[in-house]
């Protein structure tokens, strides 16, 4: 009987272990409970951040090119909807967009814009999550193999992103799967800007340390990624980083990560 009970028990260690693993596997998904935003997880490990010296649409704080470590992380597989923001004011933990448009009240599958760097991390803190650094978003971007776009390293004969006034507006998150990034994560590229919790320097990356780099302690301009559906292809490359004032109320969403 023991020898039974010894082997159900040894047995049931296998597969919760084997379940652990599946979990750990990269772009592998969770539902968050509170908001309904599908996660994906990204694993531990080296990437490759910023542009190479050669890149002529490089910018100079996109330099130097160097390589990060980062610890395993979850992000949020597209920008927070209209839809989900309207959730956490209704339960009073969220205040409405500085620039509500429209769509805010009209399409709630579109992404959440016009907000402040403060509003996103309300949200993110109710949803029980936070603001992605700028290198966690940048490594569920592009992987590991040092990409320009999300998809790769050119465009495809079918849209894989909402930039250059291709559709001269906002449209609903995940529209696109051929843009999805390596880990499935998508919304990457264009559509609206998105907050990260860095500070914002240019010369950061001359002395970025290796692991998991949180931006500069202090500063009056926060970095956003992405670009949106009205700036130019040069903006929606990974590498990009532009930055906003905390308080703005621009063409600005975000997405969460824990």
């Amino acid at each position: 009987m023991k020898k039974h009970i010894l082997f159900l028990f040894t047995v049931i260690l296998i597969l919760s272990a084997c379940g652990n693993i599946e979990e750990s596997v990269a772009g592998s998904t969770e539902v968050s409970e509170v908001d309904g935003m599908t996660l994906v997880y990204i694993p531990a490990g080296e990437f490759i951040m910023g542009s190479d010296e050669n890149d002529p649409d490089a910018a100079d704080d996109e330099k130097p090119q160097h390589k990060v470590y980062l610890d395993a992380f979850w992000i949020d597989k597209t920008e927070v909807t209209n839809g989900m923001y309207n959730q956490c004011l209704d339960d009073s933990a969220c205040t409405l967009p500085v620039l509500p448009s429209k769509e805010f009240f009209d399409a709630p599958n579109q992404p959440v814009q016009g907000l402040a760097w403060t509003q996103a991390v309300d949200y993110c803190t109710w949803a029980g999550r936070r603001l992605p650094t700028e290198a966690e978003w940048e490594k569920a971007a592009r992987g590991t193999d040092g990409r320009l776009y999300p998809w790769g390293n050119a465009l495809l004969d079918e849209p894989t992103a909402n930039y250059d006034f291709l559709f001269n507006q906002f449209t609903d998150v995940g529209s696109f799967e051929l843009g999805a990034s390596p880990y499935g994560v998508m919304d990457m590229a264009g559509n609206v800007w998105e907050w990260t919790a860095d500070w914002y320097s240019e010369d950061y990356y001359a002395n970025s340390p290796y692991e998991n780099p949180t931006g500069p302690e202090i500063g009056n301009i926060k970095v956003i990624r992405s670009g949106a559906w009205n700036t130019v292809l040069r903006a929606i490359r990974v590498t990009n980083r532009h930055w906003a004032f905390p308080g703005r109320d621009d063409i600005v969403g975000f997405r969460c990560a824990k």
